[in-house]
């Protein structure tokens, strides 16, 4: 999982190198994203700080 971020009881936003199923349940919950994607998000939260970051998941 390149770039995990995790953030509530193991789940984490992390990269995929399975583009062709993003958009589509593939794990047990963890949020994927395009590499390049996650590494942009990877760097903000390094940048800014854990504890300066707030994730909200909605539906």
């Amino acid at each position: 999982m390149p770039h995990a971020i995790f953030f509530h009881h193991g789940f984490a936003i992390h990269g995929t190198t399975d583009i062709s199923r993003l958009g589509g349940p593939a794990s047990h919950g963890c949020i994927r994203l395009h590499p390049a994607h996650a590494a942009t998000l990877f760097a903000l939260v390094q940048r800014e700080g854990a504890r300066n970051t707030t994730i909200r998941i909605s539906n």
